[in-house]
C-alpha cells in the first residue's frame, strides 16, 4: 500500500455481560468455534490485510490472553511482524488503569507511535467477521478522509441500541445518535441507499490518519470513542463511513456467544472458517485426530483431540480434547472441551473424570473448559429463571452455563 499502518485492538473491560465465561479470562481471551479465541478474529483481519504491527491493549484477567498471544504469533526475523501485549502500568504521568477505550489509546500512544505509523487502525477484540482493511484504508485515503468508521446496515430493531450514523451523498458522517431508541429521532437517521429500512451502526472498527488521532486524544480527558471522541470529530473533521455488506456479530453477551457459535454449525453458515484465501490463525496444538467410537452426529463442529462416544451430538459445538461418555445426548450446546489430557492433570485421582460422562443429557448450554462432569447427570436451563445462579451454574439470556473447572457429581440434576 505504500502506506504503514499499525492495529490496535482493545481488550475491552471487564465483560460482567459474559460471566461466568470471563470469571479468569479477559474477553478476547474466550474460545470460540471449538478450537479459537476471539482475539483471533482481529489480528487475522490485520495480518491477511498486510498489518503486520498489532498492539493488544489489555489489563481484566490479561494472563490466558498473554500466553495465547505469547504461544502463538511468533512471526519470523524476516517479516518483522509482532503482535505485543499493551497492559495498563503506572508510569510518572499516568497512575491508574484505562478509564476507557479512548483513555486506553492515550495511554498506550508512546508504544505505537515509536514505529511511526501513517494510519491506525482500533478494533475491538469481542467480534465476529472478516474483513480487509487493506481495501478500507484505500478508500479512506482516497476520499481525504481525517477519519473512517466502519459502519453494518442494520434493520430497525437493532438499530434502537447501537451507535447510528446519517450520511451524505458521498458517504460523510454528518450525524450520530448513540442508542437513539424507538423514537422519531431514529427516523431521521435511516440509509437512504437502501429501499429497506435500514440503519448504518458503527461496528466499533475506526481508520485515524495519525496527526489526527494524536491532536484528538492530546486536546482533551475524554475517555471513550464511541460516547466522546466520535461526536466530537464528526463535527470538526472529515467523517466517512465504510459499509461492511458482510458477517458481523458483536460477542457482548451469554446469548449472542451461544447463538453465534451454534450459527457456524449451519450448512452453509454466513461465517465460515474455511476461506483459505483469509484463513483465521490460532494456536497450533499438535493433537491427534478426534475419535468417533460411536455417535450419531448432526450439524455439529467437532475440534480436534476428542473421544467421543456418546449417543447423539446435535447442532452442537465440540471443543478441543472433549470427552463425552457412552449413551450421553447434547444439543444446542457448546462444549469448549479441556486444555489437557486426563493423564497430564496433577488431579488424575478425582472421582469425576474429565470430560462429560455417561448417559448425561444437556441441552441449550455452554460448558466451560476443564469441567468434570459424572454419569446420569441431567443438564438444561428449562424451569429456572434468568439470572439463576448456584456454584455449579448460571442462567442467562436462556443458556445454562457451567464455569470453567467446574466438579458435577453422578446422578445431579440442573
Amino acid at each position: 500500500m505504500g502506506i504503514k499502518a499499525v492495529g490496535l485492538i482493545l481488550g475491552g473491560g471487564a465483560g460482567t455481560r459474559l460471566q461466568p465465561l470471563t470469571q479468569d479470562r479477559a474477553k478476547p481471551a474466550v474460545p470460540i468455534a471449538g478450537k479459537y479465541r476471539l482475539v483471533d478474529i482481529p489480528i487475522s483481519n490485520c495480518i491477511n490485510s498486510g498489518i503486520n504491527s498489532i498492539y493488544l491493549l489489555t489489563q481484566f484477567n490479561s494472563m490466558s490472553l498473554h500466553r495465547h498471544i505469547q504461544s502463538t504469533y511468533i512471526f519470523d526475523q524476516f517479516s518483522k511482524g509482532y503482535v505485543r501485549m499493551l497492559a495498563a502500568e503506572q508510569t510518572p504521568t499516568s497512575s491508574g488503569w484505562f478509564q476507557g477505550t479512548a483513555d486506553a489509546v492515550r495511554q498506550s500512544m508512546k508504544h505505537y507511535m515509536a514505529s511511526e505509523p501513517d494510519i491506525v487502525v482500533i478494533l475491538s477484540g469481542d467480534q465476529l467477521y472478516r474483513m480487509d482493511f487493506a481495501k478500507v484504508i484505500a478508500e479512506h485515503i482516497e476520499r481525504g478522509a481525517d477519519v473512517t468508521i466502519c459502519t453494518k446496515p442494520v434493520p430497525r430493531r437493532e438499530a434502537f441500541d447501537l451507535g447510528i450514523m446519517q450520511v451524505d451523498d458521498n458517504g460523510q458522517i454528518v450525524k450520530f445518535a448513540e442508542k437513539p431508541g424507538n423514537t422519531p429521532a431514529l427516523d431521521a437517521l435511516r440509509a437512504p441507499m437502501y429501499d429497506d429500512e435500514l440503519y448504518l451502526a458503527s461496528m466499533g472498527i475506526y481508520i485515524f490518519n495519525t496527526k489526527v488521532l494524536t491532536e484528538i486524544l492530546c486536546s482533551n480527558d475524554d475517555t471513550d470513542f464511541g460516547k466522546n471522541i466520535i461526536p466530537a470529530a464528526i463535527k470538526e473533521k472529515n467523517v466517512y463511513s465504510h459499509i461492511f455488506e458482510g458477517y458481523w456479530k458483536d460477542i457482548g453477551t451469554i446469548g449472542m456467544f451461544h447463538e453465534a457459535n451454534l450459527a457456524l454449525t449451519d450448512l452453509i453458515p454466513e461465517f465460515t472458517f474455511y476461506a483459505a484465501e483469509a484463513p483465521i490463525y490460532t494456536h497450533m496444538r499438535y493433537l491427534p485426530p478426534s475419535k468417533i467410537n460411536c455417535c450419531d452426529l448432526n450439524r455439529c463442529l467437532l475440534a480436534e483431540g476428542c473421544i467421543v462416544s456418546g449417543h447423539r451430538i446435535l447442532h452442537s459445538v465440540i471443543g478441543t480434547r472433549a470427552v463425552i461418555g457412552d449413551g450421553t445426548v447434547i444439543e444446542h450446546s457448546v462444549i469448549m472441551g479441556s486444555d489437557y489430557f486426563e493423564h497430564e492433570s496433577s488431579s488424575v485421582g478425582n472421582h469425576v473424570s474429565l470430560g462429560i460422562g455417561k448417559d448425561c443429557y444437556i441441552k441449550n448450554a455452554i460448558i466451560d473448559k476443564n469441567v468434570r462432569i459424572g454419569d446420569s447427570v441431567y443438564i438444561s436451563p428449562d424451569g429456572k429463571q434468568e439470572g439463576e445462579q448456584t456454584a455449579l451454574y448460571v442462567v442467562r439470556d436462556g443458556v445454562i452455563v457451567i464455569p470453567k473447572g467446574t466438579v458435577i457429581p453422578s446422578g445431579t440434576r440442573l
